[in-house]
């Protein structure tokens, strides 16, 4: 459950469209659109702003940048979503679980590495970035534009998901139910899927 309520759709005529638009799309409401109900224009906004930043990357890139930040914020809502989408274009259960947990045999050029190296790092703390690590982006092929749209695409994620986090967004059941128990839990790195069993643990 989350933090904060969330409203239905007579919470406005916004906030039903967004519901209306978000079940076609996924063929039920997730999660993160009920969050974003009290302010249907935000989950606007930043749909156009990742369309802006997503326009000038290959889908592969995208979605590569955005897992290795989702992985170093621990956001289980991000890793499953954008995991999938690796899945739909090729991936084996098995690659994306090394993908995801930075594995020896995840299918990545040393190019791909380098950038989710340097993706998780504005994560972790921009502040410790230097020319160095923009050097070795550079010494893979990645120009300026390119570094910047991997350094944008990392940055928004911290966003997106710090708001789902923060406010007690579970990751849909859905994804419990399409994808493998083994998958989801190499993706599930923070909160537990919708539904799933809490061990409960004692407060020191």
């Amino acid at each position: 459950m989350a933090f904060i309520s969330t409203p239905g759709p007579e919470a406005g005529d916004a906030t039903a469209a967004m519901y209306v638009s978000a079940e076609e799309s996924y063929g039920y409401l997730p999660n993160m659109y009920r969050i974003f109900g009290h302010r249907p224009e935000v989950m606007e906004k930043w749909g156009a702003l990742l369309a802006s930043i997503r326009g000038h990357m290959s889908l592969r890139r995208y979605e590569l940048v955005t897992l290795a930040a989702a992985r170093e914020l621990k956001s289980s809502y991000c890793m499953l979503a954008h995991g999938s989408v690796l899945l739909r274009e090729g991936f084996s259960d098995t690659q994306l679980a090394d993908t995801a947990t930075d594995g020896a045999h995840a299918p990545l050029d040393e190019a791909e590495r380098e950038m989710m190296r340097f993706a998780a790092k504005v994560v972790r703390d921009a502040t410790s970035i230097t020319k160095e690590d923009v050097g070795k982006l550079k010494a893979q092929g990645f120009s300026d534009a390119e570094i910047f749209d991997i350094t944008s695409a990392a940055a928004v994620r911290c966003f997106f998901s710090k708001t789902l986090d923060a406010l007690g967004a579970e990751p849909d059941a859905a994804y419990r139910d399409r994808l493998s128990p083994a998958l989801v839990k190499a993706l599930a790195v923070g909160r537990p899927v919708e539904g799933s069993f809490q061990t409960a643990t004692a407060t020191p």
